[in-house]
């Protein structure tokens, strides 16, 4: 593999892994009840999201015929991002 793929993959774990701190973090801190209630909205939202992927995913390996097949690491990383964007959405929408 090409030095510059390398030095891109490993870039993108980097950002996934700062994703996965940042989603770790504030689900741990506990702050004031406007916080609490940012984290709780962007959470509500990340799991619908999600769980809304996943049962389109079930759906199309079932019309297909295939075999479920989920990396978990790219999962986790879509979770991440998609928590971190709503996060990032909520608090300027409620001033955090």
């Amino acid at each position: 593999m090409p030095t510059q793929a390398m030095m891109f993959l490993t870039g993108i774990l980097v950002v996934f892994g700062v994703l996965d701190v940042i989603l770790l973090k504030s689900l741990l801190v506990p702050g004031d009840e406007r916080n609490q209630i940012i984290v709780w909205k962007a959470a509500s939202f990340t799991l619908l999201g999600v769980s809304g992927s996943l049962i389109l995913e079930v759906l199309e390996n079932f019309f297909r015929s295939q075999p479920m097949s989920i990396n978990p690491l790219i999962h986790l990383e879509v979770i991440a991002t998609l928590y971190f964007f709503s996060l990032m959405y909520y608090r300027k929408k409620h001033g955090g």
